[in-house]
């Protein structure tokens, strides 16, 4: 049990669960630049080639609803160091492929075995802590995940450019061998005691927690907050290489600014803590509301990469900031059943990013800045309209909560 392990290992132990936090964002965002030079090299259509990104979402997504549970029943060590082999296998094989379909299969397989190493993770800090550490350590999970986003795209232009798209696989091969590696040597089993695995007790776990509207409504925040996100993910690298004839390399410079953009909002989130929540959360969803019909009347005259990137800097910045205000506060509402919370939270958040990109890569060819303006638009409405009902759901029960104290 690492509960037992020297300081000096815990500590190492939090490091590698902390690393292994941006694991996903790499998975997702390595290959993003690929895309063009992707559907070029495979022959395929921009819609299959975003297809892989969704197979991966969905994967991803109702996994973490069932491998929560399970993490509970059976531990959360050894699992996650099976699904880095899988990972690493998948990964070798994608590189060494050039069927679309089988690539989708793969994907989906990588979106099981990365559900099983983060989900083991986010379990991992409240296994071993708690209080306002454990707040604290939640805070910033957020921002480091971040950093997938923000280093994987740059990272995957220059693949791209200098070895094809093929090597961004072959990189996350060589990422999951060494947090094995690591993992294996100092790190160890954090859960203090397993739960049988009883399904009608899951199930029960699980009404109880999709029973609370508040908790409900905060997912569904998260998941609108990062398909945002997914707008410029989706049709960004197509936009930028084909509207506004730019290079790969500019693209992981794009994604690599926006990925700032999210971890600055996630730090300010941080920062705020303290602040009201319903307050910082209105402001946060209004803003972004305001700067994309802003952005969407002066696209009209200034049609320009820069003036593009300057609004959606700001409007990931809000995204960012919801985030993370609502994911620390969505962890904390059931700590007596980490890993289900963790699954569920995780699970549903990719579902509905998984649903939104789907519905993206169908809706039509995003050519210009202004099909992506649009699609911001749309989605941003509705992430208001949920953060507005949510908030005064919370008013009106802080005002009976009073009255019943008076």
């Amino acid at each position: 049990m690492l509960q037992s392990a020297t300081a000096r290992r815990k500590k190492i132990a939090t490091i590698l669960a902390f690393i292994s936090i941006p694991l996903s964002g790499f998975v997702t965002d390595i290959y993003l630049p690929s895309f063009p030079s992707m559907a070029k090299e495979l022959k395929a259509e921009e819609s299959s080639i975003q297809l892989t990104l969704t197979c991966f979402f969905i994967s991803y997504g109702i996994s973490q609803l069932l491998v929560g549970s399970l993490l509970d029943s059976i531990g959360r060590f050894k699992p996650a160091m099976y699904a880095l082999g899988a990972l690493i296998t998948t990964s070798v094989l994608i590189g060494f492929t050039g069927n679309i379909q089988l690539i989708c299969l793969l994907r989906v397989l990588q979106g099981i075995a990365v559900a099983f190493v983060v989900i083991s993770k986010r379990a991992f800090f409240v296994d071993m802590y708690s209080g306002d550490k454990l707040k604290n350590y939640l805070s910033y999970f957020t921002i480091i995940w971040s950093c997938g986003p923000i280093i994987a795209p740059f990272l995957g232009g220059y693949l791209q450019k200098y070895f094809h798209w093929q090597a961004n696989f072959w990189f996350l091969a060589v990422y999951a061998v060494l947090m094995l590696i690591f993992e294996l040597i100092y790190s160890g089993e954090t859960i203090a005691e397993r739960k049988p695995f009883d399904m009608g007790r899951i199930k029960s776990n699980y009404g109880m927690a999709l029973g609370n509207l508040n908790f409900v409504l905060g997912i569904i925040t998260l998941g609108l907050a990062y398909s945002v996100v997914m707008v410029f993910n989706v049709g960004g690298p197509f936009v930028i290489e084909n509207g506004f004839h730019f290079n790969s390399i500019v693209t992981g410079y794009c994604t690599l600014i926006l990925g700032f953009s999210w971890m600055i909002g996630g730090i300010i989130g941080k920062r705020m803590i303290g602040v009201d929540f319903a307050r910082k959360i209105t402001i946060a969803c209004s803003l972004q509301l305001l700067l994309i019909v802003v952005l969407m009347f002066v696209g009209y005259q200034y049609p320009v990469l820069w003036c593009f990137m300057f609004f959606a800097f700001i409007i990931h910045i809000c995204s960012g900031f919801l985030y993370n205000v609502h994911f620390t506060d969505s962890m904390l509402f059931f700590p007596q059943h980490a890993g289900m919370t963790a699954g569920l939270l995780g699970g549903l958040v990719y579902v509905i990013t998984s649903f939104s990109s789907f519905i993206l890569s169908q809706t039509g060819r995003m050519g210009t800045h202004h099909d992506i303006v649009i699609r911001y638009l749309v989605i941003s409405m509705i992430l208001s309209a949920i953060v507005w009902f949510a908030v005064s759901r919370r008013k009106a029960a802080a005002r009976v909560a009073g009255a019943v104290a008076a």
